[in-house]
């Protein structure tokens, strides 16, 4: 079994910066493909960005194409998502998940494990 969680959520104003981590325990997930996903209220997750394995794939939205950056440092058993340029329209709650198997995907179905979210906020 995988445990993931989140941290480094919070209110930045439009423009600003946050760095989300995602820290895994109870097994290491070396071997996983990454993804981080977001939900803003009334609205449905959704794919943000993921990697492989070995951090060689990578795949973003093309919403945050050029603003976030994905990496992973396996040593570590942690991911992360840097958020850079910031908008209103990133506001949501966002979630680490861990897919055993496969390629980089952009499915929600797809991911085995997930984190309980943490949130971002973006003032204008």
């Amino acid at each position: 079994q995988v445990q993931l969680e989140e941290s480094g959520g919070g209110l930045v104003q439009a423009g600003g910066s946050l760095r989300l981590s995602c820290a895994a325990s109870g097994r290491t997930v070396t071997n996983y493909n990454m993804g981080w996903f977001r939900q803003a209220p009334g609205k449905e997750r959704e794919f943000v960005a993921g990697l492989n394995w070995n951090g060689n794939t990578l795949a973003y939205a093309d919403s945050v194409k050029g603003r976030f950056t994905i990496s992973r440092d396996n040593a570590k058993n942690t991911v992360y998502l840097q958020m850079n340029s910031l908008k209103p329209e990133d506001t949501a709650v966002y979630f680490c998940a861990a897919d055993r198997a496969g390629s980089v995907v952009r499915a929600v179905s797809a991911y085995d494990y997930w984190g309980q979210g943490t949130q971002v906020t973006v003032s204008s």
